[in-house]
C-alpha cells in the first residue's frame, strides 16, 4: 500500500511540471501485486531440448574485465544526452523535480527526473555559457583537460554564479589529482546550489580517495538525502557505514 501511495504522489508532483506529463502516467501497482496467469488446460509442455548446450567460451577480446576491490573512483557527471530544458519558471520546476526525486518509486523514474534536473542546471548559464560548456564537453571527451580548464576559467569569470561551471572545473581538478582545488570548487557549487547531489557525491569520492571515510560517508549521505536512488551511492554508503561505524545496515 505504501508503494502504491508513493507512486500516486510521485505522479501528481510530475503532473505539475511542464513537459513531464508522459512520466506522470506511471502505472499504479495493485495492492496485492499482479496475479500470474495460469496455463491453459490443454497446453502441452515444450519438447525437451535434445541438443547439448554450447560451451560458454568467450573470445579473448570479449573477456570480462578484471575489476579489483577498489576500482578507480570517478566524479559524478551529467549524462551525455540530456533533454531540452523545460519551459516556465525554472525555480518552480526544479523545486517540484526535487520533491519528485525523493519519492521516485523506481530507479528508472528517478533517473528520468535526475536528467531533467541536470538539464536545468546546465541551461542556467544562458546562451553564451552554454556554447562554451559544449566546447568544454568536447575538450574533456578528447582528454584535452588544459583546453577545458581554460574555457571553464573564462565561463566562471564571465558568470561566477553559474554553479555547473564550478562543478565541471572541480571534475577536471579531480582528474588532475588536484584535490584541494576540486574541494574548493565543490564548496563554490554548494554555495550556489546546496541541493547539487552530483557535487556532494563528488566530495564523497574525493574524501574517500584521501582516506577520510568518515567525511566521505557524511557527504554521500547528504547526496542520498536529496537523491535516494543515486547510482552506486547506496551501496557505497552501506559499505562505508559498516567500515566506519562497525555495523550492518
Amino acid at each position: 500500500m505504501a508503494n502504491r501511495f508513493q507512486t500516486l504522489v510521485f505522479a501528481a508532483l510530475l503532473a505539475t511540471v511542464p513537459a513531464l506529463s508522459a512520466l506522470a502516467q506511471v502505472p499504479v501497482p495493485a495492492p496485492n501485486g499482479p496475479t500470474p496467469s495460469a496455463p491453459a488446460p490443454d497446453a502441452q509442455p515444450p519438447a525437451p531440448d535434445t541438443q547439448p548446450p554450447a560451451p560458454d567460451v568467450k573470445p579473448p577480446d570479449e573477456a570480462e574485465p578484471k575489476i579489483g576491490p577498489n576500482p578507480e573512483p570517478k566524479m559524478v557527471e551529467p549524462p551525455a544526452n540530456l533533454p531540452r530544458p523545460q519551459t516556465g519558471d525554472a525555480k518552480i520546476n526544479i523545486d517540484k523535480l526535487f520533491e519528485a526525486l525523493k519519492i521516485a518509486p523506481t530507479e528508472e523514474s528517478a533517473k528520468y527526473v535526475e536528467n531533467r534536473i541536470w538539464a536545468l542546471w546546465l541551461a542556467a548559464g544562458g546562451d553564451t555559457s552554454n556554447l562554451l560548456m559544449s566546447r568544454v564537453k568536447t575538450a574533456m571527451e578528447k582528454k584535452e583537460l588544459d583546453v577545458a580548464l581554460k574555457l571553464l576559467n573564462a565561463i566562471i569569470d564571465l558568470q561566477p554564479d553559474y554553479a555547473e561551471a564550478w562543478n565541471r572545473r572541480a571534475t577536471i581538478y579531480f582528474n588532475n589529482k588536484d584535490y584541494g582545488s576540486a574541494i574548493a570548487d565543490i564548496h563554490e557549487v554548494l554555495a550556489r546550489e546546496p541541493r547539487h547531489f552530483g557535487a556532494l557525491a563528488g566530495l564523497g569520492t574525493i574524501m574517500q580517495e584521501l582516506g577520510d571515510d568518515k567525511a566521505a560517508l557524511e557527504a554521500y549521505r547528504r547526496a542520498l538525502a536529496l537523491h535516494p536512488k543515486l547510482e552506486k551511492i547506496p551501496e557505497i554508503v552501506k559499505r562505508l557505514t559498516e567500515k566506519v561505524e562497525g555495523r550492518e545496515i
